[in-house]
C-alpha cells in the first residue's frame, strides 16, 4: 500500500481521498508523468486537457512530499536574482524568465477557480528586512520591480505601519506584495490530482519509477509505454535519474503550526493576514492559518543526528519573533525535503529525446511549480519557445559527489547563517 502523508497540520485539516491502486502490469499512454506533486499534477492536467492520454506514477501518495508540506506561500519570480539570469541567459532570456514567473502566480489563482479547489487562499505577501543592509536592498528591489518589470502591485512598508500590522519587535520596514498569497498546500494539491482524474489522467500511488528511457518507464511491477516521459520528482526522484539528482541538493526544512490561538489573538499577530517571510539566507516565514493558528517554518538541517529535535529548534526561532507566544502550545512539528540548485535559478530541461524534467524551485514552487506543468504541456504539443528559454539557464553539479556533497553545502550555510547573525 502507498506510505501514508507525514503527521502535519495539512494532513490533520484536509480530507485525504483513498489510497489509489498501484501500477501492475504494462500501461500505454502518449505521456507518462513520474511525481504526484504540483508541477505532475499541473503537467498531467494540462496534457490532459490538451487531448493527450496521460499516466502519472506517484511513489508514495499524492502531495507527499514538498508539495503538500511547504509553507504554503504563493510567490512572484523565482529564488535567484534577476541579475544573475541576466548573466546567465541575457536581458532577453531574464525578462521571459520574469514573465513567466508572475504569471504562475495568476495561474494559480485560475486553477484554484477552475476547478474549485478549497484550500483557504489568502491574499498576501510581505519580505520582510531585519537590519539596515536589508532595508537598502529591499528600496532597490522596490524600485526594480516596479521600473523595470512595471509591477505595480508592491509597496514599502515603513517601520512605524509595519509595527502597526506585524506584532513583532524584529523587523524595521517590509515590501508588501498585494499579488502574492497563501494556500493549504496539500489541498491545493489533492485538488489538481482530482482536476486531472476528471480529465481523463490514470493516477497511481505506490509506484516507483526504477528506470526512465525514452518511450518507456519501468516500475518494480510492471512499465509504461509512452511517446513522452516527464519528470517531477524533484529531491524525491531517486535512483530513476541519477543526472538529475547531481544538480540539486535536497535540505530538510521544518514547519510548525500552534494550538488554535482565537480569531483575536491570530488576528493581533498578523493584521492584514499576509504571509511573511524575512530577508535573512537562512530564512524564517510564517502566516496565519483559516483556523486561526500561527503556522511559522525556520530551519533547515544537513543530515542532523536523531537527537535534532527539529520542533524545538523552530519554536526557539518562532519566539524570536512572536515572545508574546511562550505559553502557545506547538500542536504539530513536521519536516520535508526542499529542493536547491547552486544558482537558485529553476532547472527545467530535456533529459532525453523525448524524456522531460522540472526541479530546483528552490522554495518557490507554489505558483512556479504549477507554471512549470503548464510549460511542459506547451512544449510536447510543440510550442516550446517558453519553455526552452528556461532550459537554457546553466546549471553546475554540486562538488562532492553524492556522499560529500552535504557536508560541504553545511559548511557554505553556516558562512550564510553566521552573515545573517552579523
Amino acid at each position: 500500500m502507498p506510505a501514508t502523508h507525514a503527521r502535519s497540520y495539512y494532513a490533520a485539516s484536509v480530507h485525504v481521498p483513498a489510497p489509489r491502486p498501484p501500477l501492475r502490469g504494462c500501461e500505454r499512454a502518449a505521456v507518462c508523468v513520474v511525481g504526484g506533486g504540483i508541477a505532475g499534477c499541473s503537467a498531467a492536467l494540462h496534457l490532459a486537457e490538451r487531448g493527450y492520454s496521460v499516466v502519472l506514477l506517484e511513489q508514495h501518495r499524492i502531495g507527499w512530499g514538498a508539495s503538500g508540506r511547504s509553507g504554503g506561500e504563493v510567490l512572484h519570480g523565482v529564488a535567484c536574482a534577476q541579475e544573475t539570469l541576466d548573466r546567465l541567459i541575457g536581458a532577453d532570456g531574464s525578462r521571459v524568465v520574469w514573465e513567466v514567473a508572475s504569471e504562475a502566480v495568476s495561474l494559480t489563482r485560475a486553477l484554484i477557480e477552475q476547478h474549485r479547489i478549497e484550500c483557504d487562499w489568502t491574499d498576501g505577501y510581505m519580505l520582510a528586512a531585519l537590519k539596515r543592509r536589508h532595508d537598502r536592498e529591499l528600496r532597490a528591489h522596490i524600485e526594480a520591480l516596479q521600473t523595470r518589470f512595471d509591477y505595480g502591485t508592491v509597496r514599502y512598508v515603513p517601520g512605524d505601519e509595519l509595527r502597526a500590522t506585524l506584532a513583532s519587535r524584529r523587523y524595521r520596514s517590509a515590501m508588501f506584495d498585494a499579488n502574492g498569497a497563501h494556500l493549504h498546500p496539500l489541498a491545493y494539491t489533492l485538488g489538481l490530482a482530482e482536476a486531472a482524474e476528471r480529465a481523463g489522467v490514470h493516477l497511481f500511488e505506490g509506484t516507483c519509477a526504477l528506470q526512465v528511457a525514452p518511450g518507456r518507464v519501468r516500475t518494480e511491477a510492471g512499465e509504461v509505454r509512452a511517446d513522452h516521459v516527464v519528470l517531477c520528482g524533484n529531491a524525491s526522484l531517486g535512483p530513476a535519474a541519477p543526472a538529475l539528482a547531481a544538480k540539486i541538493i535536497p535540505v530538510t526544512a521544518h514547519v510548525i503550526a500552534t494550538e488554535r490561538l482565537g480569531a483575536a489573538r491570530a488576528t493581533a499577530l498578523i493584521a492584514n493576514g499576509a504571509a511573511v517571510s524575512d530577508m535573512n539566507w537562512v530564512l524564517d516565514y510564517f502566516r496565519r492559518t483559516a483556523d486561526h493558528r500561527l503556522l511559522f517554518g525556520g530551519p533547515i538541517s544537513y543530515g542532523r543526528g536523531a537527537d535534532f529535535d527539529a520542533g524545538a529548534a523552530t519554536r526557539k526561532r518562532l519566539l524570536r519573533v512572536f515572545p508574546q507566544l511562550a505559553a502557545a502550545r506547538i500542536e504539530y512539528a513536521w519536516s520535508g525535503l526542499l529542493d536547491l540548485t547552486r544558482n537558485r535559478a529553476p532547472h527545467f530541461g530535456r533529459l532525453l529525446p523525448g524524456v522531460y524534467f522540472a526541479q530546483g524551485f528552490c522554495g518557490h514552487g507554489i505558483a512556479l511549480a504549477g507554471m512549470a506543468g503548464k510549460l511542459i504541456a506547451e512544449a510536447i504539443a510543440g510550442q516550446a519557445e517558453r519553455f526552452d528559454v528556461f532550459a537554457r539557464i546553466p546549471h553546475r553539479d554540486f562538488p562532492g559527489g553524492l556522499r560529500a556533497r552535504r557536508p560541504l553545502l553545511a559548511l557554505a550555510m553556516l558562512y550564510y547563517r553566521l552573515r545573517d547573525l552579523l
